[in-house]
């Protein structure tokens, strides 16, 4: 158990250096919110695909990857039920109307990729990317579904649903990588030396620019402007005490890879998604109470993580 401790601590020490690196280059005036914006397309659009897509080719068989789909209950079931929590949490905190949706829709997402990923390699290494990755697919799938519906109700408009903007939405470069990368598995395909090292060095990117991503939000948000209330408290209460309950429950007796188990309870302790402030802004809702909740949940997450971890390996 202390050595899961300290490995774990270890694992958060490299993520929060490379956040106060994003962090103090920002205060420097070196990156602005345009910097934020390129290194999150960087990271989401071409790093992550290429990970992916050398990662799942180089470290799986047909047989690992054919056995994980059904393994996608576990997150979706897991959101389900924080959702109708959620309900419960806003009536008991009497959370305005107009943050309502926001609530909710933070409540039960989680940053799988920012955080969950670099997180995830750091304590876990290649094994658990595909586990990562099950849970991402669910994770985007509701956040761009009933996440996005339910932040919008909190704007001026009424809340409309998009069919084609959601599915380019879940259809992402990530996930689009991802499925690449099962394609090639599948069929055997093994790409020229020289792709693959081009890939692997794009890849590289994807977690340095992901802390850095997540140090400039930091900074963006104002650290000064951390408040703690019991929205808030509400919130944390999702992402670090009801998420990981539900999920050990779900996972603890099911006939699955104990690294699965570990990576799904670790992912349902991770902080707000860091697309929950985007979102808001485009929707009219209160975007700087989202900015400021990820930047505290981020930021608690560090504690978390490495007693989340020590309690994981329970989970055989």
């Amino acid at each position: 158990m202390f050595t899961a401790f300290t490995s774990s601590v270890a694992g958060v020490t490299e993520i929060l250096i490379l956040i106060a690196i994003g962090y103090w280059l920002t205060a420097r005036g070196w990156f602005t919110d345009r910097s934020s914006k390129i290194i999150a397309k960087v990271v989401t659009q071409v790093a992550l695909p290429a990970y992916m897509i050398v990662t799942i080719g180089e470290k799986f068989t047909a047989k690992q990857l054919l056995t994980l789909l059904p393994d996608l209950r576990f997150p979706l079931l897991l959101m389900v039920i924080l959702f109708a929590i959620s309900f419960a949490m806003c009536a008991a905190l009497q959370v305005p109307k107009g943050r309502r949706g926001l609530f909710k829709s933070m409540f039960f997402n989680s940053n799988t990729v920012f955080i969950g990923l670099p997180v995830n390699m750091a304590l876990f290494g290649p094994k658990s990317l595909p586990y990562v990755l099950v849970y991402y697919m669910a994770n985007t799938t509701v956040f761009w579904t009933i996440g996005v519906y339910l932040i919008q109700n909190d704007g001026p408009r009424a809340a409309k649903f998009n069919l084609r903007q959601t599915l380019g939405k879940i259809f992402s470069p990530p996930l689009l990588g991802f499925i690449v990368g099962v394609i090639l598995v599948l069929l055997r395909i093994k790409l020229p030396n020289f792709l693959l090292s081009d890939l692997t060095y794009v890849g590289d990117l994807t977690i340095p620019g992901s802390m850095f991503f997540i140090g400039i939000a930091m900074h963006q948000a104002g650290l000064a402007h951390l408040h703690v209330d019991r929205e808030m408290l509400g919130i944390f209460s999702g992402r670090f005490l009801f998420g990981p309950i539900v999920m050990w429950l779900l996972v603890f007796a099911a006939p699955v890879p104990a690294i699965m188990k570990q990576v799904f309870f670790l992912q349902s302790a991770m902080p707000v998604m860091t697309n929950a402030p985007v979102v808001a802004k485009l929707y009219g809702a209160d975007a700087g109470n989202a900015a400021i909740t990820v930047a505290a949940t981020t930021l608690f997450s560090m504690i978390v993580i490495p007693i989340i971890m020590v309690i994981g390996q329970g989970l055989h």
